[in-house]
């Protein structure tokens, strides 16, 4: 089963088939290593994470680069104002970020670039972009990218050169430097002593630095060739950075760029956009601090189809974990089962769940709908069951569907480490005193548990341990 996707490009779905018929190559936005991602900036990655899982399930091979964008104001400002290098400030971030894609369960990709180790490819782009007069250097030093010289400029968001202009014009410039046009942009920043005090590259243009733009480009024809089959990133990236991607990738390399865009939409919060100002700007820390697990968070983040805008409130993730609650009651119900029944209650129930998420997903990744169809499962099994009527071969068919199905949504199956007989023990020990009605002992066996990282979660089987996943705090 082929793959359709939305194409921001063409506006429409389109099947997705590989460039080279075997294997597809994507290209994703990643994080700016500036400060600890928000919860807005992972609804697109897990939404970038469900792309990917699905195209495995429905057969295809995928090779995915996401970038590590180390160089860029933010970045440079911070490390200055702490007095630190670079690769010192950015670092201890960069480490977050990878423990929040494991919190999440995101799927590790094939390649995770870092903009700094790219510097002689960008170099290279500019200096043919400026052979070709496409691009030129400004007054101030600074290499600049001339949009006039690329005709098809503002394909992407579908907008002319100039609606694209009068858009600048009122809001201020992302590059503050002199240049010809004013939706020209800067391929190479050059090196400004008073700002960046020490932070530069040389280049046959004069020190400086690449532009943000440049960075995605160099990284992504390097490690997937110049013409790819996805590339995919948030709504917000669309213009200017995609489009710019595109002039530049394509004026280098005389291919198309990407076949096929991807844009993630806007998470809000409580119906308002993001902002620290607002006072509602969360961060998987925040949400792990009130006792939420990576896989309640990773459930709300893809519940929502991934063009439709996301609205977080406390409530909707209180709906993921009792969504999760319910899948985990039915694996719970399944793995009960013990009378193998001579009996064929299942199958068509089963075949039809299977066919519409199937179906479901490949349209476009409607996740809501695949959805639907798990959860319609789960009620006609439940009431089998209530009738007694599922057999243990039966449950194991179901079990397998949904180990199968959750190679795309990473929520189901948690890993569990396995648990010290000590703790396991204690645990054993605390329900006896409870049983003999000695509170305080029972206290001190479940803080012993607690402080070893578990805790005590009720069951239709009776209590069990679970690790609590944590995620290391950067020190200040």
């Amino acid at each position: 089963m082929h793959l359709k996707i939305y194409n921001t490009e063409s506006r429409n779905k389109e099947e997705v088939l590989p460039l080279d018929g075997k294997t597809i190559h994507m290209y994703t936005c990643g994080p700016t290593i500036y400060n600890y991602a928000h919860i807005g900036n992972f609804r697109t990655y897990v939404a970038e994470d469900l792309l990917r899982r699905s195209l495995k399930l429905l057969g295809y091979q995928i090779v995915q680069a996401m970038n590590i964008t180390d160089i860029d104001d933010k970045t440079i400002k911070a490390a200055i104002a702490q007095k630190v290098s670079l690769h010192e400030y950015t670092r201890p971030y960069e480490e977050a970020f990878f423990e929040d894609l494991h919190f999440l369960n995101i799927e590790p990709v094939e390649y995770y670039p870092r903009a700094t180790e790219y510097i002689e490819e960008m170099i290279l782009i500019i200096q043919k972009l400026l052979e070709l007069k496409i691009a030129y250097q400004g007054v101030d030093k600074s290499i600049y990218f001339s949009i006039a010289k690329f005709p098809s400029y503002g394909r992407l968001s579908h907008l002319c050169l100039d609606q694209l202009e009068a858009g600048i014009s009122n809001r201020m410039s992302e590059d503050e430097y002199e240049k010809e046009n004013i939706a020209d942009f800067a391929l190479w920043k050059a090196y400004d002593p008073e700002k960046e005090q020490g932070i530069y590259w040389d280049s046959p243009f004069g020190p400086g630095r690449p532009g943000w733009h440049i960075e995605c480009s160099a990284m992504a024809m390097k490690l997937l060739g110049s013409s790819i089959d996805i590339h995919a990133g948030g709504v917000d990236n669309m213009f200017p950075h995609h489009e710019n991607e595109i002039a530049q990738s394509e004026a280098f390399s005389c291919s198309h760029f990407v076949k096929y865009w991807v844009h993630i939409e806007h998470l809000l919060i409580d119906h308002k956009k993001m902002s620290k100002s607002l006072g509602n700007f969360y961060t998987l820390r925040d949400l792990i601090a009130k006792g939420y697990e990576g896989r309640h968070i990773r459930y709300l983040l893809l519940q929502t189809h991934y063009r439709i805008q996301l609205n977080f409130t406390f409530r909707a993730l209180e709906a993921a974990r009792a969504s999760l609650q319910r899948i985990d009651d039915f694996i719970i119900r399944l793995k009960t089962l013990t009378k193998d029944l001579e009996i064929d209650s299942t199958t068509d129930v089963l075949k039809a769940a299977e066919e519409m998420f199937y179906l479901h997903l490949a349209d476009d990744l409607n996740i809501s709908a695949a959805l639907a169809a798990l959860f319609e499962l789960i009620r006609q099994v439940n009431t089998l069951c209530d009738e007694k009527r599922v057999s243990l071969n039966e449950a194991k068919r179901i079990f397998t569907f949904l180990q199968k199905i959750d190679t795309v949504l990473g929520c189901i199956f948690v890993e569990e480490e396995s648990i010290p007989e000590e703790l396991q023990e204690a645990l054993r020990l605390r329900q006896h005193a409870r049983r003999e009605k000695n509170w305080k002992l029972a206290d001190s066996y479940r803080d012993k548990i607690q402080t070893r990282g578990y805790c005590i979660e009720d069951s239709p089987q009776g209590p069990r341990l679970k690790k609590m996943r944590t995620i290391k705090k950067k020190k200040p």
